[in-house]
């Protein structure tokens, strides 16, 4: 544990003065979990840490909000579930057979993926102080192999690998068809070898698979299509009035931080400013004397939304 705690120490001091100013993503548990997705390596870690900064001011994901995504998720293709694991984990249900939903102001491309990474903000801002990771429960009911793209798959695959690091603890494929093989074989490149280690692949006619599906899951919860007893099927009304009231929550937290209501800066001036600190692996030198202005660190902490330990009024 002390070597650990050194090692994300490290981290911090490769950072510099950001790390004080975005405590959701720098915090000891957000820096760990970078740290255990690059193996403990500690400058690899904080550039992982720096490209999430820059993506996430350049692309507001804590911004998106339920009415800019619906057109995607009115067929029910990507929601959490409304119930947990048994240990306590978030589950994510997600059905790739009904992709191709298009929202109105995007290609589906660029709408699936802005639907995901709000997917992904909205659980990872419920996730319970104790559980950092999820499940994804994947149903394969429907899928052909013109449902998804490659293209697609590789782009949500770096999204979650790098920006949402250590977050998936288990993905379970339900009843994938034969044809799917062929598909896996050419998007697992695209996984790291310790995402692919969590996929289990589960078939509803084999007793083994069965036990492990009731081990995981209380069965009066998990729904039929997964072998449960619960035959509730997604309801796009309720599930809009909760995203709605789960918005509510994000608004007030963020109208509420001080931090949030600095003045502007353009994406350009904080890259460089990011860039300066830790662009150089092969330094040794330290940049925790880095002459950032006030206001470019301040508006670093609007990045700070859901990433890390989520606040504590983010949590059901």
């Amino acid at each position: 544990m002390e070597e650990q705690k050194s090692q994300i120490n490290e981290v911090k001091k490769i950072i510099g003065g950001i790390a004080d100013k975005l405590p959701e993503f720098c915090s000891d548990e957000s820096i760990s979990r970078y740290l255990r997705a690059r193996n403990w390596n500690t400058k690899k870690a904080a550039k992982m840490l720096k490209e999430t900064l820059k993506w996430r001011l350049q692309s507001k994901p804590e911004k998106i909000t339920w009415e800019d995504v619906v057109d995607e998720a009115e067929t029910g293709k990507v929601y959490r579930a409304n119930f947990c694991d048994k240990n306590g984990r978030i589950v994510l249900i997600m059905r790739p057979g009904l992709q191709g939903t298009q929202s109105k102001s995007s290609s589906s491309c660029g709408g699936h993926i802005k639907y995901l990474v709000y997917c992904m903000e909205n659980a990872t801002m419920n996730v319970k102080t104790d559980e950092e990771q999820m499940v994804w429960l994947i149903d394969f009911q429907g899928w052909k192999m013109g449902c998804i793209s490659v293209k697609q798959t590789r782009e949500a695959a770096h999204l979650l690998q790098h920006h949402y690091p250590e977050r998936l603890g288990l993905a379970i494929f339900y009843n994938p068809p034969k044809i799917f093989e062929s598909f896996w074989t050419m998007v697992k490149p695209f996984l790291e070898q310790k995402t692919y280690r969590k996929v289990k692949f589960v078939h509803s006619d084999n007793p083994h698979s069965q036990i492990l599906m009731q081990e995981l899951f209380d069965m009066d919860k998990l729904e039929s299509a997964f072998g449960g007893k619960n035959t509730n099927g997604f309801n796009c009304v309720a599930y809009s009035q909760m995203m709605r009231e789960d918005d509510e929550k994000k608004l007030h937290f963020l109208n509420s931080n001080t931090s949030f209501s600095s003045s502007p800066l353009t994406i350009k001036s904080l890259q460089s400013n990011l860039s300066d600190q830790y662009d150089s692996e092969d330094s040794d030198e330290s940049h925790s004397s880095s002459s950032s202005s006030g206001d470019e660190l301040d508006v670093c902490a609007t990045l700070a939304s859901v990433d890390g330990k989520a606040p504590t009024m983010f949590v059901n």
